[in-house]
């Protein structure tokens, strides 16, 4: 990895606690120039922060310190427990989103946030199945990194967790009741359902469209399988 810019924030504080980083959390700027999001992420008067920012040419900036508590992921919980700043670690990816059509992220960020999330997880052993999207965790509120980002990708990579939606085959019906239960087991928060089934086809099903379907009960129920996590 090309070594970071530092750039500090002064938008932190100490992780509440006794917390230590066991997530990390990706988003989207949503504006139109990482330079732009840096002078965001820096001002005081924002009063938001991530520990890290990627721009789309690769270059990386470190913005707070990994063992203090930066201010990404606001409200919203994961695998039943809230506070996320204190519990996690934020990387902030330059890209647009609704602004400009929800761009793809380029290849040198990608394999930028590879480095990054190598380096991260050697650090705090976070398992890949804790890096999650903001919309994870807070799907009623949130939906980036959004559906252009490639988590399949990282998964191929032991970075995150993908599942194929063909396989196992689906139930006989959909049911909301075994996808509430299948999603808040994998690490979903309690939401309205159409948040929640919102939140998880932006990361496992983007293409999806339409009711609850037999096929995101089979897929959520199949993520919790933890021999079919890192199947691709």
């Amino acid at each position: 990895m090309t070594p970071a810019i530092e750039a500090p924030s002064p938008n932190f504080g100490p992780r509440r606690g006794g917390a230590r980083p066991e997530i990390v959390v990706l988003h989207h700027t949503a504006m139109l120039s990482a330079e732009a999001a840096l002078a965001r992420l820096r001002d005081p008067a924002a009063e938001v922060s991530s520990h890290w920012l990627i721009a789309e040419d690769g270059r990386v900036w470190r913005l707070v310190d990994e063992a203090m508590r930066a201010w990404h992921a606001g409200a919203g919980a994961w695998g039943g427990a809230g506070d996320v700043n204190s519990r996690s670690i934020g990387i902030e990816l330059a890209n647009a989103g609704p602004l400009d059509g929800f761009p793809p992220f380029p290849e040198p960020q990608m394999a930028a946030l590879e480095a990054l999330l190598d380096g991260i997880a050697a650090r705090w052993r976070i398992a890949p199945a804790q890096v999650i999207a903001h919309s994870d965790m807070a799907p009623e509120r949130k939906a980036d990194p959004g559906p252009k980002f490639d988590w399949r990708r990282l998964a191929r990579g032991g970075r995150a967790v993908w599942r194929d939606a063909a396989a196992p085959a689906a139930p006989a019906a959909a049911d909301w009741p075994a996808f509430r239960a299948a999603t808040r087991r994998f690490g979903y928060p309690e939401a309205e359902d159409e948040a929640l089934l919102a939140a998880f086809r932006l990361r496992f099903r983007p293409w999806a469209a339409g009711p609850l379907a037999a096929e995101d009960v089979g897929l959520a129920e199949a993520l919790l399988d933890s021999q079919s996590i890192s199947m691709v």
